[in-house]
């Protein structure tokens, strides 16, 4: 029995130990590393601490368009808070009462047993001070942390919003270039590690770890913020005036490097506040909704306002697409600038019912290619398509990059629909031709433009010139190579003598710019998928105008593009030369003296240029007359004169604003009721410059002429809205045009 007992007891030490030792050698060797690790997350707690995001610049490099700026997280202790009741309600009551919380749920937190219990993030700069302040007057010095966080500001608001983009709570690019460069701007978090002790609660900070964070990268722009405010101005400016129902895209870019100077879109938004929907018609129709719908409306209009129609949405080009046609006419052979075509205002098309007009319905008669072009006219280049075929056609349009994505770095760029050479009939290749019936983005349009202006060079778009560190090196810059010559500079040279022409004189001379030899061509494209979609709400048309300057050395292309104005509400104004034309020149006009293009005035121009009104003010009436008789500018005065001794307190137009060769200063010498000088602004709007210049006259405003200014141009636009009240002697600039019916034709069937 004994040794049995010896023997079993041997036996029991021996498996013991051999299931110790195993176990042992499981958890050492084999699980080693695993159970390490789960101690360590088990004695330790890491904290994700933020680096601070990229700063984002406009062109000149000093203008912040977006940056992060410092704000604080607060943090409770509650293992130095607990145990005094008094001291619990003190730090809950205040707290709650700076940030505003519910003070009971406070109160709860600061008995956790833990040494790191979140509070409220992001908090300002001014709530971090009375945070501080009321620590002080309490005498509390644990329980209460602050911890440097970083919160993203748009310092200009709108400006350029559907290009910038926004960041989400956890500073992750959601839209624009914040997503597409989030990796380059977000930098490297950094980590704050805080030990337990053996019972799980967190130890004091005195046994905290901190490993700093890596700030992002910064991005130069392109875009020049001057630039790009007077694009946004004017978009909104021709949206008011032509009820343009469905927004608008301005893109002005270097013809020879593809760097993006301006893009606007409308509509637009606030990064600061994005999810705050800007546009009142689409609140109006959110609001008509049924309850339950409204939470989807609001989110589809939360994406209509962020999205950046220039690279995302598509349209048909119209006739700005004949530039390109005509280039590859002409750098084919097939045609030269003085070949001929008889257009009767009807063209015969296999597989189009009636044929497809010319926007002039009688016809042009026998015209030469030039004049085909500054014509616009539809069967022209419908014979143009023609004489290349579909091969040659195609070929061109994919080297003008119409067949592929531009590459522009901003996110959501779309690709663009058209027919394959195989299924290009004699419909599809008519259609196309003049610009109808195929979808591109208008940042390809742009492209395209550039390509016809430098001499033939095909470059690739981009809104970032440069990647900068921290530290100031920079890290990347931009490709501003050519892609591929597609004409050569012989045709490119003959495009833009002809598209000069047409901008001076022919049906794109809404864009007419004085002083500036600019070159364009207007587009007025059917939405003929929408019309076949429900034909109930008529025929809508995108206007748009595309053109660059200046001829003689092209630096800046621009396109402007309007989705749909309301001709029932505009006196029927839908065309490209009337509804963008005016805006592109308006733009330029303000636009190519800031890029440093000289002004060349004709003699004409000069006698049509207006004068800057002088400084006269502070001076008596006498010295005043003086300068103003010497420039040759009449007056008039309101207040008392005293012999010419009274002084000068106002002066209308003000000094440095434009004034008309022999217009009139009204100078103020007392105190006046508004209504004594107050006139309305009437409306100008169809009128010559014969008449418009009498309803100036006796309406006591004056009038500044620009655009197309002829006999047989009329007012399309004016600054100031009629029926406004403005003081006597303001001035009005009027934009005149002619051809206003241009590229009105009757859509496809």
């Amino acid at each position: 029995m004994t040794k049995r007992a010896k023997l079993l007891t041997g036996l029991l030490i021996f498996v013991g130990f051999g299931f110790v030792i195993g176990n042992l050698f499981r958890w050492q060797i084999v699980q080693g590393e695993e159970l390490r690790a789960k101690a360590i997350d088990q004695s330790l707690q890491s904290t994700t601490v933020p680096a601070m995001r990229g700063t984002i610049y406009d062109a000149t490099g000093t203008k912040v368009l977006a940056q992060s700026a410092s704000v604080w997280t607060v943090v409770l202790e509650p293992n130095y808070l607990k145990d005094d009741e008094e001291l619990r309600r003190t730090v809950s009551s205040g707290l709650a009462a700076i940030l505003e919380m519910d003070e009971e749920k406070i109160y709860e937190k600061t008995g956790e047993s833990s040494y790191f219990s979140y509070l409220k993030w992001r908090i300002e700069t001014n709530v971090r001070d009375e945070i501080n302040e009321f620590l002080k007057e309490n005498k509390i010095e644990n329980g209460v942390r602050m911890i440097p966080d970083y919160k993203r500001y748009y310092p200009y608001g709108t400006v350029a919003s559907n290009v910038l983009g926004f960041t989400g709570s956890d500073s992750q690019g959601l839209e624009g270039l914040e997503r597409y460069y989030d990796q380059e701007l977000r930098g490297t978090a950094g980590r704050l590690v805080a030990a337990k002790n053996a019972v799980g609660t967190d130890m004091p900070f005195e046994y905290e770890q901190y490993n700093g964070a890596q700030d992002g990268n910064n991005l130069v722009l392109t875009i020049d913020e001057t630039v790009q405010s007077i694009l946004e101005k004017y978009l909104a400016e021709g949206i008011e005036k032509y009820k343009v129902k469905n927004g608008a895209v301005a893109i002005m870019m270097n013809v020879n490097t593809g760097a993006v100077i301006g893009l606007a879109t409308n509509p637009n938004y606030d990064p600061n506040d994005p999810f705050t929907i800007r546009d009142e018609n689409m609140l109006k129709e959110i609001e008509a909704l049924p309850e339950e719908k409204r939470e989807e409306a609001t989110t589809a209009a939360w994406y209509k306002q962020w999205r950046n129609k220039a690279v995302s949405d598509t349209y048909y080009p119209g006739s700005v697409f004949k530039m390109c046609t005509g280039s590859m006419g002409l750098e084919e052979g097939v045609i030269s600038e003085e070949s001929t075509f008889t257009c009767t205002g009807n063209m015969i098309v296999e597989g189009v019912k009636d044929g497809i007009s010319c926007w002039k319905h009688g016809g042009h008669g026998t015209e030469t290619f030039r004049e085909g072009l500054y014509n616009s006219c539809n069967p022209w280049f419908i014979h143009l398509g023609d004489m290349l075929g579909p091969e040659t056609f195609c070929k061109y349009r994919e080297a003008f990059g119409f067949t592929e994505q531009t590459g522009i770095d901003l996110p959501g760029e779309s690709g663009s629909l058209y027919h394959d050479v195989e299924d290009m009939g004699p419909a599809e290749l008519a259609t196309e031709a003049f610009g109808q019936n195929f979808s591109i983005t208008p940042v390809q349009m742009i492209t395209a433009c550039a390509a016809v202006a430098n001499g033939g060079y095909l470059v690739k778009p981009h809104v970032v010139d440069r990647i900068v560190d921290s530290e100031g090196n920079i890290v990347k810059t931009a490709d501003s190579g050519y892609r591929r010559q597609v004409i050569s500079e012989k045709t490119s040279e003959s495009i833009t003598s002809i598209l000069q022409y047409n901008a001076a004189s022919g049906t794109a001379n809404g864009g007419y710019v004085s002083g500036y030899r600019v070159c364009g061509k207007t587009g007025t494209s059917e939405k003929i998928a929408q019309y076949n979609e429900d034909r109930s709400k008529g025929m809508q048309y995108i206007a748009s105008y595309c053109g660059y300057a200046p001829a003689e050395d092209p630096q800046y292309a621009l396109l402007v593009f309007f989705d749909e104005p309301d001709g029932a509400s505009n006196g029927g104004l839908t065309g490209g030369n009337a509804v963008a034309g005016p805006i592109f020149s308006k733009i330029m006009g303000e636009v190519l003296p800031y890029l440093g293009i000289e002004a060349k005035y004709t003699e004409e121009e000069y006698e049509n240029l207006d004068l800057v009104s002088p400084t006269v003010t502070g001076i008596t009436l006498e010295e005043a007359y003086a300068q103003l008789e010497a420039m040759e500018l009449d007056y008039s005065v309101i207040g008392v004169e005293e012999d010419g001794k009274a002084i000068v307190t106002q002066q209308i137009p003000e000094s440095g604003s434009p004034v008309p060769k022999g217009g009139k200063v009204v100078l103020y010498t007392k105190e006046y009721s508004e209504e004594d000088v107050m006139v309305e602004v009437p409306d100008f709007k169809g009128m010559d410059i014969a008449n418009a210049n009498y309803l100036a006259g006796i309406s006591q405003v004056q009038i500044s002429l620009s655009g197309a200014v002829s006999d047989s141009a009329t007012v399309s636009l004016q600054d100031i809205s009629a029926g406004e009240r403005v003081k006597q002697g303001t001035v009005i600039t009027l934009t005149f045009l002619d051809n206003i019916d241009t590229e009105t034709f009757v859509h496809l069937d």
